[in-house]
């Protein structure tokens, strides 16, 4: 029976771009649902933008437009990077919406009617020019414990202190830079402390990862105080009903942003809003959100459901923060980095990748480091699954007239691949991607360690043994095939890639079933390396920072220029930077040959450990047999771009050195190095 799943994460801000911090929490949750639908699942996954605040009226007033032509323009940004992340939504709505009215004025209504409304008058500090009350982040002065200027009216980032707003010395608001004053204004709140034993059960339930429910309980054990839930005109958002110039405040009316969003799909879809908000909902209803908004979700959210009658969450699943290169993400340093930078250099299924293999059940932060999210692409997806079915095909190709034999060359292999399905799907199911790409990595690496030892290209050669050869690569694209399918969730445009070359549909629902006597079409390139000079280019992009204009060349005198014009010869010369880009490693020669047509050339098949195996013509004929060089260790340019020769693809190069002919010597590392052993 098939499960009935509605899916939301959290509700981007309507006041900016997107930010791979953002990213991070839509790629966990659109793997998840992909995932569920690949297995059969009824999931749907909904989302909006949160388009309330001050923020947002202040910055349309600013750019000389109305604050929805503000909201729109931005909400147009998210969907557009969004999608090129591959993020399918059933609905993208937005909190300014009607839906969200209804919804937000209806749960109003029935908290004030239940008693868990009330009105009292509190004192806030007033910008006398801009004529608004003003909320923490703008109001600045100097730290009443410190004296560091500048410091916002909550917390001060030179020494941590924490204070309100009125304890700062020379206040001033940050809008306008007056002096604020004192003004009296009557403020709705929640009486969130009427629901203190609901919460305690809710927070003891499976409902919450421990970690959130230890925090929430914090709260709880230090008693739970009345939310402020109105903020006063002018200001941009739903106004309360029988409360002229009082309006709900951003955060109530935003994770009604689910239930709006929903509420717009169902008309459209033909489905039942109640079935899946309903007190006696048999749905299961799940919000994927950041660490930091937690106690929006884990407290006011489940009260005012519940006390309005609605259905609570089954689950929230929070996540840590990102970070960049071990550090918050930094403007100046580059890796601020927005969802439409990262777009304009690099294709958006390497980011999906690497943020899966780093992401667990966990609320753990996660660091995106770009080297070793260039080395962790290269090796796992090139080097390893792509690797596959690239030295496969051709086999297949020539051997077999483009179809697949009949039977498993390896059924054992086959087996602990089909026999892995299910531990990497309960791993998906718990969102524990990084445990599920491990698992599916090692197939991946088992699959080329059986073609290695079965050397077809060897096999080819042979007398009929082009059969043989096909029999091996069948395996191999069964294999293939198989472990993109489980990849699927993570990287949507190689499985369709993948069904278009093996002319199949791939699922997650049964078991994987081997592709015999079935024809392939032609392969073609899936995915290419990550070139390090992008991803710097992507940094470049992002930083804020302006070079500092080039230093003059010194003079040469005469005497030098003299000097330097009796020498030989020589290439430009290069910065240091350029060289350092050189990735210099081990490699083993596991297969060595001739290239017909090619007086120069052999045809080296290298092992670079966990970064794959590369194909390369080095021209070394003249000193070395083929059968002297298998076994051997050399050194290779691991990052040399790809170059198509007549012959085939040279993916790097080899070093050798001599003055040429029988002269030439291949470079040996030191003794006890191993293949993929970078050479510093």
């Amino acid at each position: 029976m098939p499960r009935k799943i509605l899916v939301t994460s959290a509700l981007p801000y309507a006041n900016g771009p997107l930010h791979l911090g953002h990213l991070l929490e839509s790629i966990q949750t659109d793997i998840w649902v992909r995932f569920q639908k690949l297995r059969g699942n009824d999931c749907i996954y909904l989302c909006a933008d949160d388009a309330h605040g001050t923020a947002i009226m202040l910055t349309a007033e600013k750019l000389g437009i109305t604050p929805e032509e503000q909201i729109a323009r931005i909400k147009a940004e998210h969907e557009r990077d969004l999608n090129g992340f591959l993020i399918r939504f059933e609905n993208y709505y937005s909190t300014h919406s009607d839906e969200c009215q209804h919804y937000a004025e209806e749960i109003y209504k029935k908290l004030d009617a239940g008693g868990y409304i009330e009105r009292r008058e509190i004192t806030q500090l007033y910008d006398p020019e801009k004529q608004l009350f003003l909320a923490d982040r703008y109001i600045k002065g100097s730290c009443p414990k410190c004296k560091a200027e500048d410091q916002y009216g909550d917390n001060c980032e030179a020494c941590g202190a924490t204070y309100t707003p009125a304890e700062l010395i020379n206040p001033r608001s940050a809008i306008s830079g007056a002096t604020p004053v004192e003004k009296a204004s009557t403020h709705y709140f929640f009486k969130l402390a009427e629901f203190d034993t609901l919460l305690r059960n809710w927070t003891g339930s499976d409902s919450l990862q421990p970690q959130i429910a230890n925090k929430l309980r914090e709260w709880l054990d230090a008693g739970l105080q009345s939310w402020d839930i109105s903020r006063d005109a002018p200001y941009f958002g739903f106004e309360i009903p029988g409360a002229p110039g009082k309006y709900f405040y951003v955060w109530l009316d935003a994770p009604i942003g689910y239930m709006a969003s929903c509420a717009n799909w169902c008309k459209t879809s033909g489905r039942n809003f109640e079935d899946y908000w309903g007190a006696n909902s048999d749905a299961e209803l799940y919000h994927f959100i950041g660490k930091d908004i937690i106690n929006f979700h884990g407290l006011f959210w489940p009260a005012m459901l519940d006390a309005s009658g609605y259905r609570k969450p089954t689950a929230i699943f929070a996540h840590g923060f990102l970070t960049v290169n071990g550090k918050k993400m930094s403007k100046s340093r580059g890796t601020f980095i927005k969802a439409e930078t990262y777009l304009k250099h690099l294709p958006a299924e390497y980011l999906r990748y690497y943020f899966a293999a780093k992401l667990s059940g966990a609320v753990d932060d996660i660091d995106l480091n770009l080297e070793d999210f260039t080395q962790r692409v290269n090796a796992d997806l090139v080097g390893k699954l792509i690797n596959i079915a690239s030295r496969s095909a051709k086999f297949v190709t020539k051997g077999n007239d483009s179809t697949l034999c009949g039977s498993l060359h390896n059924p054992e292999l086959w087996q602990r691949i089909v026999d892995a399905r299910e531990p990497i799907a309960a791993n998906f199911e718990a969102r524990d991607y990084s445990k599920a790409i491990r698992d599916i990595m090692a197939l991946a690496d088992a699959t080329n360690e059986y073609f290695d030892a079965c050397e077809p290209w060897k096999l080819a050669k042979e007398e009929g043994g082009a059969l043989k050869a096909a029999e091996v690569a069948s395996q191999c694209l069964n294999n293939f095939a198989a472990l993109v399918a489980y990849l699927a969730p993570v990287l949507p445009e190689l499985a369709e890639k993948t069904e278009a070359f093996l002319n199949t549909r791939l699922s997650l629902a049964t078991d994987p079933a081997p592709l015999l006597n079935h024809r392939i079409e032609k392969f073609e390139a899936m995915m290419a390396r990550v070139d390090p000079d992008k991803v710097q280019a992507m940094v470049d992009d992002s930083s804020e920072t302006t070079a500092a204009p080039a230093e003059k060349p010194a003079k040469t005198s005469k005497k030098e220029k003299a000097a330097s014009d009796s020498l030989p010869a020589i290439a430009d010369t290069i910065e240091f930077p350029d060289f350092a880009k050189i990735d210099l490693r081990v490699a083993k020669i596991i297969a060595a040959d001739h290239v017909e047509g090619a007086d120069k050339l052999l045809q080296l098949q290298l092992d670079l450990g966990e970064l794959g195996q590369r194909q390369v013509f080095a021209g070394i004929k003249s000193a070395y047999a083929p059968e002297q060089l298998v076994g051997k260790l050399t050194v290779m340019v691991a990052n040399l771009q790809p170059r198509k020769m007549r012959f085939g693809m040279s993916e790097g190069m080899v070093l050798a050195a001599g003055p040429g002919q029988k002269e030439i010597w291949l470079l040996s590392p030191d003794e006890g190095a191993q293949p993929g052993m970078r050479i510093q």
